[in-house]
């Protein structure tokens, strides 16, 4: 008799758990929503403005920039490397479309995401151009107060097609 009963309270546990767990993954909150889609928008202005201090404003004190050229440790650092790059080329028509399964929770206290996409731009050097680069991205986003900020950024840069 015990058993039977245990195993009845089992299933009725499990059948209120899955149910409840699933409400809280379905429809994410539209502010947040938004306040997420404001990120990759923000980061795109400053991009095109070849602001070094404006992308790096968008980085977390300790953030890490991860590139083609090896890892950027702190904002202080990320910014001295965009500051160097937009000296050296113009960007313009920076786009950073997110993938539609994006952005995904870490933890519980929904303070932190991870996201990931593509992006393209157009740069011109001092020797010439314009060039397209396009390429694939992956970020985790914390929330600073009302404001999201860049904890880990991840990029590289797709070659073109063979001819």
């Amino acid at each position: 008799m015990k058993i039977p009963l245990l195993l009845v309270l089992a299933g009725l546990a499990i059948g209120f758990t899955v149910p409840t767990f699933a409400q809280q993954t379905n429809t994410p909150d539209p502010q947040l929503v938004q306040q997420l889609a404001a990120l990759p928008k923000k980061f795109a202005a400053a991009f095109n403005n070849n602001d070094g201090a404006a992308v790096a404003a968008l980085y977390t004190e300790d953030a890490v920039l991860v590139n083609d050229s090896g890892p950027v440790y702190g904002r202080e650092a990320i910014e001295k490397h965009y500051v160097d790059l937009f000296q050296k080329l113009h960007f313009s028509n920076h786009i950073a479309k997110t993938d539609q399964y994006s952005p995904h929770n870490i933890g519980t206290a929904g303070n932190e995401v991870w996201v990931n996409g593509e992006w393209n731009n157009t740069f011109q050097g001092q020797n010439g151009g314009p060039i397209q680069l396009k390429g694939y991205w992956a970020n985790i986003w914390v929330r600073e107060g009302d404001d999201w900020k860049i904890r880990l950024d991840i990029w590289n840069v797709t070659p073109p097609p063979a001819k």
